[in-house]
């Protein structure tokens, strides 16, 4: 059996770049400014590292590595994450005016942060094997379609439901706060279920490396949640 050999890939690089440049827009724990969360374009160029001896290139989304196959399992994976990550920020652009915990803020900043970049870089992954992009994808980072999706699959997989979306935009300081954090660790424990499902079922080298850092970094966010919720209670 031939070994897949797993290299470097932009998907990773594409969002923390892009990421960087949205947090540095915000300051630490503060609010920001309106338009702190917004991201930039799909079409936004990233830097894929060479191997050793070579020099880095610089591609355009359509340009990103496919050379494996992608399977079913990926593409519900990444038009199902793109959706995930769209009502993510939506619940940050509430914490923006409702949030109260100096913590709570600055959370729902770096998340804003993160997820604005790699909803274009999943974005460009659909784009370079001609695949339809979820609505609101590649125009702002919130009040996207689900793509198909189905009430029970948001359940499943931590959506919050409508009700639960109207109960957040209703509350205010700490009932806010509070509300916040318990609808982001369900959605977040969601995401886990989404990214063990791709790197256990999927093939496409890419969107098991999405799967990868999205299971790493929203495992790490669920803990400082626990944690913050823990001290606000």
């Amino acid at each position: 059996m031939v070994e897949r050999v797993r290299r470097p890939v932009v998907w990773r690089l594409a969002a923390v770049a892009l990421g960087a440049t949205l947090l540095a827009s915000c300051s630490g724990d503060d609010e920001g400014g309106a338009d702190a969360t917004e991201p930039p374009p799909a079409q936004s160029t990233v830097l894929q590292p060479g191997r050793p001896g070579e020099s880095n290139q610089t591609l355009a989304p359509g340009e990103y590595p496919d050379d494996d196959s992608y399977n079913e399992v990926d593409v519900e994976f990444v038009n199902g994450m793109i959706a995930h990550h769209l009502q993510a920020i939506e619940m940050t652009e509430l914490a923006k005016t409702r949030a109260e915990n100096a913590s709570v803020k600055g959370l729902a900043g770096r998340i804003a942060a993160a997820q604005g970049p790699e909803i274009h870089a999943m974005a460009g992954w659909l784009e370079a094997r001609k695949l339809p992009v979820p609505e609101g994808a590649s125009g702002h980072g919130g009040h996207g379609g689900h793509g198909g999706a189905t009430a029970e699959h948001d359940e499943m997989y931590g959506m919050l439901t409508e009700e639960q979306m109207k109960e957040l935009a209703a509350a205010d300081g700490a009932a806010f706060d509070d509300l916040f954090l318990r609808g982001m660790i369900q959605h977040h424990q969601g995401a886990l279920a989404m990214s063990e499902k791709a790197q256990a079922e999927g093939s496409d080298l890419m969107a098991n490396e999405m799967a990868t850092d999205i299971a790493a970094d929203q495992g790490a966010e669920i803990a400082r949640m626990m944690t913050i919720l823990d001290q606000l209670t």
